[in-house]
């Protein structure tokens, strides 16, 4: 048992109960865990590299997320829209809209982009994204010729996006759900007014309430002479509050 444990580091007492138990000794899991750690042998031991969820986090400002998402419009029919948010940021750019995402449209936002995260002088290391079939190897290929690393999301793991599926949500929730559609070119004028609302003004708790393209003000100290503005955007869906100077 002790063996186990010195010759393979990152297995803990189940993973040693395991392999006790193909080797045909009967013990039970808590005898193993006490063993372990009466030699002194964490019987839990953290797994090399960090897991999932913690790799976001430590690689935030070299993520980008993209994903698809659809508006319905007054006509019936359906748009994809493309948009892509930075994790150590939470910019958000809306890349653009089309009734069908085929593979010269979908490289040409790829090809946008890079040119514009170039200009903005913005390095990224990993671009993250689900298997949506819109995401052709073309597309992939214009990343990794600038030595970005591409990430494919698992099967029906939507948390692996989260930060984006969160946008998402949120544009839905604030704006598309509220908002009547008229046509292609109507949607490409409400989606960047929220996309600007997103950046400069919506707070953020993973920002500690500032929003991606606005630190928070120095705090008001004269309550008393305290005036607040109201803002109405996208003709009065989005309100936002401003001091009066």
């Amino acid at each position: 048992m002790l063996r186990l444990a010195r010759e393979n580091g990152s297995w803990g007492y189940r993973r040693i109960h395991g392999e006790l138990a193909g080797l045909g000794i009967k013990v039970a899991p808590s005898t193993v865990w006490q063993i372990l750690k009466s030699a002194g042998i964490d019987p839990a031991p953290r797994r090399d590299g960090p897991g999932w969820a913690e790799f976001p986090r430590s690689q935030a400002q070299g993520i980008l997320a993209l994903d698809f998402f659809t508006a319905d419009l007054l006509n019936g029919s359906k748009v994809y829209v493309l948009a892509v948010i930075e994790h150590g940021t939470r910019r958000v750019r809306i890349l653009g809209a089309t009734g069908h995402p085929v593979q010269s449209w979908v490289v040409q936002q790829a090809r946008n982009l890079l040119m514009d995260l170039e200009d903005a002088g913005r390095r990224v290391k990993f671009v993250l994204h689900d298997r949506d079939a819109s995401f052709t190897v073309a597309f992939d290929a214009m990343f990794r010729a600038v030595g970005v690393r591409v990430i494919r999301s698992a099967v029906q793991a939507p948390r692996m996006n989260s930060i984006m599926e969160r946008w998402i949500g949120s544009c839905r929730r604030e704006l598309l759900d509220r908002t009547l559609i008229w046509n292609q070119r109507h949607l490409m004028i409400v989606l960047p007014e929220y996309e600007d609302f997103y950046n400069t003004h919506r707070p953020h708790r993973a920002l500690n309430q500032a929003a991606p393209l606005r630190p928070l003000p120095d705090g008001v100290t004269d309550l008393d002479h305290l005036r607040v503005r109201r803002r109405d955007r996208s003709g009065g869906v989005i309100y936002e509050y401003h001091l009066v100077a």
